[in-house]
């Protein structure tokens, strides 16, 4: 079966991110009720049972659901989180314990080598945001004979793209980022201030704009054509809108002559899949 990714739910309500190699399937958070993501698996000719691990990103609790983690400790899933994530779950009292106590919680820290199965490769890189300790993952497909067979890098909550992101997604064949608010509208929103100045903040979300930027970032950073798809992750259902952050994304793509694809992902349905074989060049191995 051919490696492929889509992103199954993006925004406030719920996250999650599904990606399949041969066989093995990973989820990127778990931010959807049991029920909900089978029905967006089903969707995409996926089942409960094609789940075989699931990463967490950070402990907001659009990125997990305790009938999910209940569910993986029946289906003998294993759960990949940082010990910070472990202390806040914990202190929940829901399903994580029981994963814990059923040996399914596998602890990963700041730039690890987390090698799954398939021949996936993932490290983890902090990005800032107001959970702490938040991440951004990117990962590299099983060996081909010039490095990783595709990479993916994948950043869905962060308030400021630093360096050692860019770098880090540097010759991915899929860059999914998010692309959460327009600022003039967070502004104008008429929202209390104070969560008006947590998503503008450094700890906060990425704008169009900030999105677009990390966009022309990582293709200056990369070889030429190696990027060949767009996901743009985590839009505000108030203060953003599908096709002015594709305007964003198509400008970004523009003004650095990159031919990727541009997706926008949603709250309410399963972006497209993306096939990760055969299309994509070759990409060099992550530091």
């Amino acid at each position: 079966m051919p490696a492929r990714f889509c992103v199954l739910a993006s925004g406030s309500a719920g996250n999650c991110a599904f990606l399949q190699v041969d066989g093995f399937g990973l989820l990127i958070d778990v931010g959807l009720g049991p029920r909900h993501l089978a029905a967006r698996l089903a969707a995409v000719g996926a089942s409960w049972r094609d789940i075989h691990a699931v990463l967490l990103t950070h402990t907001h609790t659009d990125h997990w659901k305790d009938l999910s983690l209940g569910h993986m400790r029946a289906q003998r899933v294993p759960l990949y989180c940082a010990d910070e994530h472990q202390a806040s779950l914990s202190r929940f009292g829901g399903y994580f314990d029981q994963l814990v106590g059923g040996g399914l919680v596998r602890r990963f820290g700041p730039g690890d080598a987390i090698e799954l199965a398939g021949g996936v490769r993932c490290r983890p890189v902090v990005v800032p945001h107001d959970s702490d300790p938040t991440f951004a993952f990117r990962l590299d497909g099983p060996p081909g004979l010039f490095g990783p067979q595709w990479s993916l890098g994948y950043a869905a909550d962060l308030g400021v793209a630093r360096p050692d992101l860019v770098e880090a997604f540097a010759d991915v064949n899929v860059l999914a980022v998010e692309f959460n608010h327009c600022e003039q509208l967070e502004q104008t929103s008429g929202r209390p201030w104070f969560l008006v100045r947590r998503v503008l903040g450094d700890k906060g979300h990425l704008s169009n704009g900030q999105g677009a930027d990390l966009v022309r970032a990582v293709v200056r950073t990369s070889t030429p054509g190696v990027l060949r798809h767009v996901v743009q992750l985590h839009l505000s259902r108030e203060c953003n809108h599908p096709a002015l952050a594709a305007e964003f994304g198509r400008a970004a793509l523009s003004d650095v002559g990159s031919p990727a694809t541009l997706t926008t992902a949603r709250q309410d349905r399963a972006t497209p899949i993306i096939s990760l074989d055969g299309e994509c060049k070759r990409a060099r191995v992550a530091g």
